[in-house]
């Protein structure tokens, strides 16, 4: 019988680092755990069309959290306003829309609809928000920032063994995550403390490689020499 664990993870965007992780059943919808936290004031969540959510939409209105989500292609609705868009920033589309769906008491405030067409790849996309005072091109912006969690995610698995577990047991797979986290964590600091440019990636390969060795961190960062090694017991072999 094979199992599943789910890493539920927030990014602040400030700095992009965990502001919160929790580990669930494989079976836990994202929403279910989405619905259990708790945003700052003024906050700007964003999140995929997984998330999606009217009741949540609109209890994150109520508590004066942003949002900024993509729309489902079923997703019935009116449009009330329309505002016009420059092209050349590839947006199609500003409306301020109400929804008539089925669902669509769980979500009664006025929400903004926008249209984006990205250049490179040909691709339309309609996000939806709460927020109508940043420019629509800020909010094409915001979402195309959510990619940093997918990068995380791809980050971890790579550098940090995660990909495949050391054991079965729910107490195995938690801990060897909870490490990874950690480990995260560290190399984010030393980067922060270290000010150097170096991404995550170079600074544990460094470590790797200097990993039996013992060394100021700081300095091997900078690329200093390491200090002669001075020992004031010294080992005389004699031969008679």
């Amino acid at each position: 019988m094979k199992g599943a664990t789910k890493l539920h993870v927030g990014l602040d965007h400030n700095g992009l680092l965990p502001a919160f992780m929790t580990i669930t059943d494989g079976k836990v919808h994202d929403i279910t755990a989405a619905r259990s936290l708790n945003f700052p004031k003024q906050s700007i969540v964003v999140c995929d069309r997984g998330y999606t959510d009217y009741a949540c939409y609109n209890q994150l209105n109520s508590k004066g959290i942003f949002f900024v989500t993509r729309q489902r292609k079923n997703t019935r609705y009116r449009v009330i306003e329309r505002r016009s868009v420059s092209r050349s920033q590839g947006l199609t589309s500003d409306q301020t829309i109400q929804l008539t769906g089925m669902k669509a008491s769980h979500c009664p405030i006025n929400l903004r609809r926008i249209g984006f067409k990205d250049a490179e790849t040909g691709i339309q996309y309609v996000f939806l928000t709460n927020n109508f005072h940043l420019a629509a091109s800020t909010i094409a912006a915001i979402y195309k920032s959510r990619w940093q969690i997918e990068l995380f995610f791809k980050w971890i698995k790579q550098n940090l063994k995660i990909k495949s577990f050391l054991g079965t047991s729910k107490n195995a797979v938690m801990t060897q995550i909870w490490i990874a986290a950690c480990v995260y964590l560290l190399l984010a600091y030393l980067k922060f403390a270290s000010k150097i440019s170096c991404s995550l990636q170079q600074i544990i390969r460094l470590l790797q490689l200097n990993l039996f060795e013992r060394r100021d961190l700081q300095a091997l960062l900078h690329g200093h020499p390491p200090e002669p090694r001075h020992s004031h017991l010294q080992t005389t072999l004699q031969f008679s």
